[in-house]
């Protein structure tokens, strides 16, 4: 039998760099299992992570675990190897959502991906304000090409479509104080500096960015009614430059390919000198998130909107320890 191409040591390494994608307030919903004998990396959806409120039919769920998976592939080829991935392979085990086993080289396709490990680490949410300047273009059709890469689909929709987006957000936050919705993302709220500073997971009060003085970017507020010290308020743009990312099915699979796609995204918009903000809150509710499909786009399913522009670039969320995230069988 061929000997694996990594070791134990590798393999930490390795899901180290997967396991700094974003994920539902910073959730982390994955775990991942290397197997010695073979080489190969197993990614399962970590069900004790969901957010059932947010997140109801663990669509959100698959979307971060697709984006560990992504970055799985780009630490893959950066060294040097062809990562030969499964989804949901199989039925029987719905949790094990894929399969990744490294191959003997990399293939031509993998260079892109290595091309953009530097910027995994370097890749942030942001919710501060951005600059009144448009995305370039050579940008945008990088990240739709990174979108089509992934199976998926990206669109820029227009002045029209992105107030009603915002118009959507705005009224999926007036349900932001039923006492569930409150006591669900309280939960995954960090505050205080001493708790803050080291929590593993969660969105930490240091992540937060201010509170919205005037503008009309949609940016969740994780604090909610409880005060944060030294927090601020700021004015945010009034015309959010904003983007859609979709799929053509909605169902599992397309889900994980709706991740690998969003990171694939959001590493591209660190690659050109930009930031980004997930914008969920009208697509965690069943009943608002037919209305952010853009009639002008062929999209049939919105899985993410994205907040994009030139801005200050976010802190560093924390993740747990890659022994709490993989299991060495």
């Amino acid at each position: 039998m061929t000997p694996p191409v990594f070791d134990v040591k590798d393999a930490e390494t390795l899901v180290r760099d997967a396991a700094s994608a974003p994920s539902l307030h910073n959730a982390q919903p994955w775990r991942f299992r290397f197997l010695q004998e073979t080489g190969t990396f197993e990614l399962y959806a970590d069900r004790l992570r969901a957010v059932p409120l947010a997140d109801p039919d663990d669509r959100a769920l698959h979307i971060g675990c697709g984006a560990a998976l992504f970055n799985l592939r780009v630490a893959i080829a950066h060294r040097g190897r062809h990562p030969r991935v499964d989804l949901l392979p199989d039925p029987s085990r719905p949790d094990l959502l894929a399969t990744v086993r490294p191959t003997d080289r990399a293939a031509p396709a993998d260079h892109g991906l290595d091309a953009l490990h530097p910027d995994i680490g370097r890749r942030h949410t942001s919710r501060y304000p951005y600059a009144d300047i448009p995305v370039a273009d050579a940008a945008k059709e990088a990240m739709s090409e990174g979108a089509r890469a992934e199976g998926a689909l990206l669109h820029f929709p227009g002045p029209w479509h992105v107030q009603t987006l915002l118009t959507l957000a705005q009224d999926a936050a007036r349900d932001d104080h039923d006492p569930d919705r409150v006591a669900e993302l309280a939960r995954w709220t960090r505050l205080g500096p001493a708790i803050s500073d080291t929590a593993g997971d969660g969105v930490p009060e240091y992540a937060f960015g201010p509170r919205r003085r005037t503008g009309g970017a949609a940016v969740r507020d994780f604090a909610g009614d409880r005060a944060v010290a030294d927090r601020g308020s700021a004015v945010f743009e009034a015309a959010p430059r904003l983007a859609l990312l979709g799929t053509t099915g909605d169902e599992p699979a397309d889900w994980l390919h709706a991740g690998q796609a969003l990171e694939h995204i959001l590493v591209l918009v660190t690659h050109h000198g930009l930031v980004a903000c997930p914008t969920t809150e009208a697509l965690e509710r069943r009943e608002l998130r037919w209305a952010a499909r853009d009639p002008l786009s062929a999209m049939p399913y919105v899985q993410m909107v994205l907040r994009i522009g030139h801005g200050p670039t976010g802190p560093t969320s924390g993740r747990r320890p890659v022994r709490d995230v993989l299991d060495i069988v």
